[in-house]
């Protein structure tokens, strides 16, 4: 709906700037590695005061957008329609699919993405992902 997408982007906006994004400059290059170091020691430190998790906000908006059904879990179809969205070949789903369903049911439920988001964003580069 409308007001998912627009959740979407609300969770964006303020996930990229608890990571020292600026809405208007951005970030600069030379400055990404070092707000991502920051962002993750923060969100480590809001886990332990038992605070909402940035990476689970992003990831939630992003699962009720891609939840196009309803059903209440993701299939690489949505997926795929993610994918397209934001210009990444549509073959790159069945990869992230594949990563993400850990339990090899053939559909994504919402913790397996907040797994995978959280991967992402808080442990260092794996060449393999």
């Amino acid at each position: 709906t409308d007001e998912q997408v627009e959740q979407m982007r609300e969770a964006v906006r303020t996930f990229f700037f608890h990571k020292g994004v600026d809405p208007v400059n951005g970030l600069k290059r030379e400055d990404w590695v070092e707000a991502n170091r920051v962002f993750a020691e923060a969100e480590r430190e809001r886990e332990r005061r038992g605070e909402g998790s940035l990476i689970a906000l992003l990831s939630n908006a992003y699962y009720d957008v891609l939840d196009d059904d309803g059903d209440g879990t993701v299939d690489v179809e949505e997926l795929k329609t993610m994918m397209k969205a934001f210009d990444v070949p549509q073959e790159a789903a069945y990869t992230f699919f594949q990563k993400a369903d850990t339990d090899k049911t053939g559909k994504l439920e919402r913790p397996e993405l907040v797994h995978l988001f959280r991967k992402f964003w808080m442990e260092p580069y794996d060449p393999q992902w």
